[in-house]
């Protein structure tokens, strides 16, 4: 599993980045270091809702449980979020990015600020 982080350059755009997660062993598993968080917020979108270009509201992960999502970044590069994909929304400045509901299902996604 990766994680992909929206952040903002030194342009003042927003731009893509993949993490990797710095997994540790434990006995036959791997996990990763624990993360404070700041509460979790579930939300349901419509197939066809879009945000135009918006900043991040807080620094928080963004995992899609069900439906698509679009992400569209300043340059024209968009991304497709599927059920299981992680976001991290780090791009609290700058012009940001837009979101639109992608495919035919609802987006069912988690929020859980960090």
């Amino acid at each position: 599993m990766q994680v992909v982080r929206i952040y903002t350059g030194a342009d003042g755009e927003s731009h893509f980045e993949e993490l990797k997660l710095p997994y540790e062993k434990i006995r036959n598993a791997e996990r990763t270091a624990m993360q404070k968080a700041d509460g979790i917020q579930f939300r349901r979108a419509p197939v066809g809702e879009f945000q135009d270009f918006h900043a991040a509201p807080r620094r928080q992960y963004v995992i899609t449980l069900e439906g698509q999502a679009e992400i569209g970044l300043g340059d024209g590069t968009k991304r497709v979020f599927n059920p299981g994909d992680v976001m991290l929304a780090d791009d609290l400045t700058g012009r940001g990015h837009t979101t639109a509901v992608y495919g035919r299902k609802v987006r069912v996604s988690i929020a859980i600020p960090v």
